[in-house]
């Protein structure tokens, strides 16, 4: 998964607009191969970006939920554990 989208939905405060245009940009860039596109395909790369941001933007803000909202500082701080985990050097026994 691209290193921007990230799950978007039931956290307080909601995600913004930068947040949902980021994923997409990243969603975008993935889907066409391109980091960034030549001058003849930005029209149609800046189209999509604005065409799933907006279709991202409707679905966060239709969907429901019973679950609390999570904390996003919360979720941060376990982020940053996995990944130290994750990368975390085996030294030799």
């Amino acid at each position: 998964m691209c290193r921007n989208i990230r799950t978007l939905f039931n956290f307080e405060p909601p995600a913004t607009e930068q947040e949902i245009l980021d994923a997409s940009l990243q969603f975008v860039r993935k889907l066409s191969g391109f980091t960034a596109p030549s001058k003849a395909n930005e029209a149609a790369f800046q189209r999509a970006v604005e065409e799933v941001a907006a279709s991202a933007t409707v679905l966060i803000r239709s969907l429901t939920t019973t679950s609390t909202p999570r904390n996003r500082e919360a979720e941060a701080v376990k982020a940053k554990a996995r990944s130290a985990e994750r990368f975390r050097l085996k030294l030799p026994d």
